[in-house]
């Protein structure tokens, strides 16, 4: 399977996927026009480990919603990340086996390297 799921208003995501050279075997799903389904969501769980590392903790909701990001767990990571497209941290990148999550200079370097080898 390879997505890559983005926000199409994220200037950040756009500038990465420019970096990328996805080609047409990548579907890019726009997290908020199509909301992540729960099997979508079980997948990236496996690869990753934990619903956790799928948070975006710097969303807005936490603070609107006066949520204790350090309080919260995996069942509660999982119901935020199907509610809302801002808990999902982004983008993300499935590429068959490999998944890399977030937008960290290290993350998109390794995405990069990767897809340039493939």
């Amino acid at each position: 399977m390879r997505v890559f799921y983005y926000l199409s208003s994220c200037n950040t995501c756009k500038k990465i996927e420019s970096q990328l050279t996805l080609g047409e075997s990548v579907k890019k799903i726009d997290i908020k026009k199509k909301k992540l389904t729960e099997e979508e969501l079980t997948i990236l769980h496996e690869k990753v480990g934990k619903y956790e590392e799928l948070i975006n903790k710097r969303a807005q909701l936490f603070k609107q919603r006066n949520i204790d990001y350090k309080k919260l767990k995996e069942k509660n990571f999982k119901n935020l990340l199907l509610e809302h497209y801002t808990f999902i941290k982004r983008p993300i990148l499935m590429y068959d086996e490999k998944i890399f999550v977030g937008n960290s200079p290290k993350t998109i370097l390794e995405a990069i390297k990767f897809i340039n080898e493939q």
